[in-house]
This record gives C-alpha cells, structure tokens and sequence, in this order.
C-alpha cells in the first residue's frame, strides 16, 4: 500500500517521522523527475539488490552493523568466518570481547562494533527470544542499530518498505537530482525522498542510487557523457559546463 507523506507528522508501520515541509511546486517537480527516471534506473541496474551476504536477517543485520565505514566486499570476507564461529545472536552476546574485536578487526572501528554486536546479541536474547524483530521500533532499540541499519534490515529480510536507505552514494545522487534540499542530512534527505518515491521501490531505489553512484555518478567527478539520466539531471549540464571550462584553461596555459 503506497502511503502519502504531507508535512506533518505521520506514522509508517512502528515509526515516528516527521517530514519537512516542501513547496508544492518542488514536490510536483521531484515527482515528475522520479517518474522519468525510476524505469530508466530499472533498465540499467536491473539486477540492483544488497550487496552484502546473507541467509537470515541475523547475518544481515550483523554485515551491516560492520559495513559502517566499510566496503561491502571486505564485510563479506569478515563474516564468511564471522557467521560460523557466532551463529546466533546468544553466541554473539556471550563472545569474549577481545577475541570479536580481533574477529572484526579489518572492518575498523572495530572496538565499537564489537561492544554493538554483543549488546545487540544480548538484547535480542533478552527481549526477543534470540530472533531478530521486525518493526522498525524494536530493532533502533537495539545497541548499534539507528534507522539507517533498521531500513536495510526491514527492506531487504523482512520485505517491508518502512523507509529509503540513505548511505553516501544516495546522498550524492539525490542531491545531484535535485530531490533533496539537504547535502548530508541523512535524516532529512530520507523524509524528502520518502515524499516523492513509490513507497513499493522505497528499498529498490537506495539499491538502484548506489548502483548508479558506484557506475556512473561518481566522486567528484561523475560520467556525465555515459550518464542515462543525463537529460534529467539539472547537476549534468553544470559538471560538463566546469569540465569545458577547465579544459579550456589547460590549453590556454600550453
């Protein structure tokens, strides 16, 4: 069911949030964009999923506790290990410290993740029988878990579209859409997102923007030339504009 976000308050499944209010005529203008771009983005990254490992949402809410300021690609060589050594969520409460910290220890920040995977084990064992929940609520309850982490979980275990992920690459695009009015504000940058994105591509399209972000709209120098979104894009124009006009002064200089 797609439910509509106004700038009040409103309640999606267990969770608060609160949604900025937004011109009309931006909206309308963010929507129309999305409308275009949403099937472009499907026909070019149509295999767009998480690209962390998991079979349970238990390994997957532990991958991306540890994908915080890692990549995907080394998360998924830690936990190959990880997995079979803590299978449950009481072998990760009960796990020494020390030995979990050594365990992690190539994803960084490894003390901290570390301290959140065994409070988190033990909340689970605690105040949910060991198994992960599935509501928005009770898993940012959870130590080392904020909306962030609960959205991949809830979008990609359990089916439910409660919000948009945002990581550094949907930042990035979004804000290089115009579809947000706010450079890093996760937080916000979601609220504005949730307003103009189907509420049933709200997993797809974090998926369908990293993709993007990684291929294509890169830091700091995008493809624009290769860019299927081009057309769209109110930033493209202004990146090929800067990018002539850089070249020009190069061979100015010669």
């Amino acid at each position: 069911m797609f439910i509509r976000v106004h700038s009040f308050t409103k309640r999606i499944f267990d969770s608060t949030i609160i949604v900025m209010p937004t011109s009309k005529a931006q909206l309308e203008t963010r929507k129309r964009r999305v409308k275009a771009i949403l099937p472009i983005l499907k026909r070019e990254y149509p295999h767009a999923k998480c690209r962390l490992d998991y079979s349970t949402p238990l390994q997957l809410l532990v991958a991306t506790i540890l994908s915080a300021q890692c990549t995907d690609d080394r998360v998924n060589i830690v936990t190959k290990d990880l997995f079979r050594k803590y299978p449950t969520a009481k072998a990760l409460a009960d796990a020494p410290e020390g030995e979990l910290e050594k365990d992690i220890q190539s994803t960084g920040f490894f003390r901290n993740k570390a301290k959140s995977l065994r409070g988190m084990g033990a909340a689970l064992v605690e105040l949910h029988s060991g198994k992960v929940p599935a509501t928005m609520d009770e898993l940012t309850h959870l130590p080392g878990v904020g909306r962030k982490t609960a959205n991949v979980v809830l979008g990609n275990a359990f089916g439910q579209n409660v919000g948009v992920t945002v990581d550094t690459h949907v930042t990035r695009v979004s804000n290089r859409l115009g579809l947000t009015s706010h450079p890093t504000d996760a937080v916000k940058i979601e609220q504005d997102l949730m307003q103009v994105v189907p509420q049933t591509d709200w997993t797809l399209w974090s998926h369908l923007l990293i993709h993007h972000g990684r291929r294509i709209c890169k830091a700091p120098k995008p493809k624009c030339d290769q860019c299927a979104l081009f057309k769209h894009c109110p930033s493209g124009p202004k990146f090929l504009a800067a990018e002539a006009k850089a070249a020009a002064k190069k061979l100015k200089k010669r």
